[in-house]
């Protein structure tokens, strides 16, 4: 009996652990904030399309003119391959001026959760969640 009790508890035990790595993904509201989504035009300069989501870097000037390099995150890279935008785009973007929408990081950093991203031809991408949850008309 004993020994079957102790069997169950490792059962379990092993469960929460598998589970463990999951627990590990962030949430947009632990790191960014929705009330502090800005426009930033800048220069494309890379990107990373790995999972669970891609980032992209722009150099964008600061009120000052020091060029700042920034890091936004989007959605993962299933849905923005469902929402139509493709590693293609990214590529494509390299080298040239854009505009995201973003939600910039509670600590300050230079880092933002992008919402869409304004192509060089006028293209609108969404690579994020509407994160500023905007009221439709």
């Amino acid at each position: 009996m004993l020994r079957a009790i102790n069997v169950r508890w490792l059962s379990v035990l092993g469960l929460f652990l598998a589970a463990a790595p999951a627990f590990a993904h962030h949430s947009f509201i632990a790191e960014f904030d929705g009330d502090k989504c800005v426009d930033m035009t800048g220069t494309f300069t890379k990107f990373e399309w790995d999972n669970p989501h891609g980032y992209f870097y722009l150099d964008v000037k600061d009120d000052k003119s020091a060029v700042v390099s920034w890091t936004f995150e989007t959605v993962s890279l299933a849905w923005l391959k469902r929402s139509g935008t493709t590693r293609q785009d990214f590529e494509d973007a390299v080298g040239k001026v854009v505009t995201v929408r973003a939600c910039l990081a509670k600590n300050g950093s230079p880092r933002a959760a992008a919402e869409t991203l304004k192509m060089p031809d006028g293209r609108v991408l969404r690579v994020g969640t509407d994160y500023e949850q905007k009221p439709s008309n």
